[in-house]
């Protein structure tokens, strides 16, 4: 039996909207990709109860029926779904090497990450109990804000996403309590100028989650002052997180451009990283939008520029 690494055209790393929406041009335009599911196949989305905001689907959709269309789509143009992690890379030459569960070794003239990022939880038992079967804990007011109309709820964070994050909710929601853990902000003016100015949000200073309160839905949270130690519940049934997100880059440090938070940066007009043959799409790369449409689109981009790539070099 041969030893020798697999050779393929177009690796696809991550299987997310952005790696299936690669796979699904690149298998169209014949480079025949390999896609590798990751850690978690289907990536964030199959975290998601509704999704109501995807292009095609007037009726919603569950995030991991939403996911399993798009895997259906990728293997009916032949695209090579495989379980697997990647776990190290070398991308010192023209062909870029990269292992798989440690072990297993594959050569590919173009390489698309599309690892994702994982939002950051509080870790308390009743929050990821109910954000797991859906009870209203959840880490995108963009996303889920919808379904909170009319309704109070509880948003933690105190950067700029969170402050853009509460000033959204409070379009739909009549009352919104924005927790934050120190004595100020760490947004910028600007837009701590939007939540002041928006009289329906109440901003609780030296404050943090203690504990999430109900059965099957969110009832209530109980909070603590960090100064005073005095409890409270305050009575909402959505908890908002909005403390961050960690991109799941680690294992291309060292090679890949990327910002102090670890997000992989990329040209101008493009997918195109620092390494020639290296692209990147999704929420790897995106901190600012990290919406199901936004990274299928830019997994639609990714996949151009490897062919173009590949095609430039007479490859394909």
């Amino acid at each position: 039996m041969s030893t020798s690494p697999e050779h393929v055209s177009c690796l696809i790393i991550g299987s997310g909207p952005a790696g299936y929406s690669a796979a699904i041009y690149a298998a169209r335009a014949d480079l025949k990709p390999v896609l590798y599911e990751g850690p978690l196949p289907g990536g964030q989305l199959t975290q998601t109860t509704e999704v109501d905001n995807y292009p095609g689907y007037p009726n919603g959709r569950s995030g991991p029926d939403l996911m399993e269309d798009l895997k259906k789509q990728a293997l009916r143009f032949d695209t090579q779904v495989r379980h697997g992690w990647v776990t190290k890379v070398d991308f010192t030459g023209p062909i870029h090497k990269v292992w798989v569960d440690e072990k297993t070794e594959i050569h590919a003239d173009t390489v698309i990450i599309s690892t994702g990022a994982s939002a950051k939880w509080l870790g308390l038992p009743n929050e990821i109990r109910l954000r797991d079967i859906g009870g209203g804990v959840t880490a995108c007011a963009v996303c889920d804000g919808f379904f909170y109309r009319g309704q109070t709820v509880v948003l933690v964070g105190a950067g700029d996403s969170a402050c853009e994050e509460a000033t959204y909710l409070a379009k739909l929601c009549p009352k919104v309590f924005m927790l934050v853990r120190s004595e100020k902000f760490r947004a910028s003016k600007a837009m701590q100028h939007r939540v002041e100015n928006t009289p329906n949000i109440e901003v609780l200073f030296n404050t943090e989650v203690k504990d999430v309160l109900g059965d099957d839905r969110v009832e209530g949270v109980v909070v603590v002052n960090s100064v005073t130690s005095e409890e409270t519940t305050l009575e909402a049934t959505g908890l908002f997180l909005a403390i961050g997100h960690t991109p799941a880059t680690e294992i291309f440090k060292g090679w890949l451009d990327m910002d102090e938070k670890g997000y992989v940066k990329h040209k101008p007009d493009s997918t195109h990283t620092n390494i020639p043959g290296v692209f990147v799409a999704g929420d790897a790369a995106d901190k600012v939008y990290r919406q199901a449409i936004t990274s299928a689109g830019s997994g639609c981009m990714a996949a151009l520029d490897a062919e173009r790539y590949l095609a430039a070099r007479g490859a394909h």
